[in-house]
């Protein structure tokens, strides 16, 4: 199994402002951390064996959280640890980190923590604590940050609704030595508390009829590639369509992406399944891919 994967980093203007945040003292403390941190980064990745990955795991959430007390810390981009997704909420509200730790070649998890802005650049921290392994129905389920179905995010879509904020999340799960996962679903606040998950995924308009989900979960072969983000343009998630190798519809390692999209569109409060994107069929060969990433910056891996 591959140990490494691909981070989608959002970079906004409060990253560029960071210094003009926080004092030249605390930039220098966290630059001090971040070089602290990345070796322990690294490592949740490339240890040899699980209890290394373990203890590095732990030293480097310890590390992270003393990091992250640093008054306005909430600026500093972080960007050097490379196996550690960051992205910023598209308002600024928010911060999300996830990164991920492989127990065994069959056991993925993965670890996060959602950090506030707030007025004072005090730290205000939820960790994601991923309850994956326990949990009976990964579509329906609706949790806190100690509820959490992991992912490494890649993506967070801004969406309001009667005057609430809604931000849907894209992230990808290595799941197990046969198959991955791509994951959507939507983070609200209610009374300040993380709430990942809910009836936000609709299938209306599809025939035959199928109820709502709280996420969708889309599980394909190990090392296919099918596309599933966000499409600024088309105000759209767009999901590559996936068909089985072998004639097992049922049988998820068996799933490749087909060349056909299907889609979701915000309309009232709810993402609205789109059976077919694109009338005109894509032609063999003619796939979109995504741009290829520098590995020589990741360390390898694929996403």
């Amino acid at each position: 199994m591959n140990k490494f994967i691909f981070l989608f980093i959002l970079c906004t203007p409060l990253v560029l402002s960071a210094q003009k945040r926080l004092s030249k003292e605390d930039y220098k403390v966290l630059q001090l951390q971040e070089n602290l941190l990345k070796p322990t980064a690294l490592k949740i990745i490339q240890g040899i064996t699980s209890k290394d990955r373990f203890m590095a795991d732990s030293l480097f959430t310890r590390q992270f959280v003393t990091a992250l007390k640093t008054k306005n810390s909430f600026y500093f981009p972080f960007d050097s640890l490379q196996t550690i997704s960051r992205l910023y909420a598209p308002d600024s509200s928010f911060k999300i980190f996830t990164w991920q730790m492989m127990i065994n070649d069959n056991v993925i998890r993965q670890h996060g923590a959602l950090q506030m802005l707030t007025y004072d650049g005090s730290l205000k921290l939820y960790p994601l604590i991923d309850k994956s392994d326990v949990t009976k129905s990964l579509l329906d389920t609706i949790g806190n940050n100690k509820g959490w179905i992991g992912a490494i995010y890649y993506k967070i879509i801004q969406k309001k609704s009667s005057n609430q904020n809604y931000y849907t999340l894209i992230g990808f799960d290595e799941n197990n030595i046969r198959s991955n996962r791509k994951i959507i679903e939507v983070l609200h606040f209610l009374n300040d508390e993380p709430t990942f998950g809910g009836r936000f995924f609709s299938f209306e308009n599809d025939k035959p009829f199928k109820t709502s989900q709280s996420r969708y979960i889309m599980e394909y072969k190990k090392n296919a590639s099918p596309r599933l983000n966000y499409d600024e343009e088309l105000d759209m998630i767009i999901v590559e369509h996936l068909i089985s190798e072998s004639g097992k519809p049922g049988v998820a390692w068996t799933l490749v992406g087909d060349g056909d999209y299907e889609g979701f569109v915000w309309k009232a409060g709810k993402w609205i399944h789109v059976d077919k994107v694109f009338n005109q069929a894509t032609p063999q060969g003619k796939e979109p891919v995504p741009v290829p990433l520098d590995k020589s910056k990741m360390g390898g891996g694929n996403n």
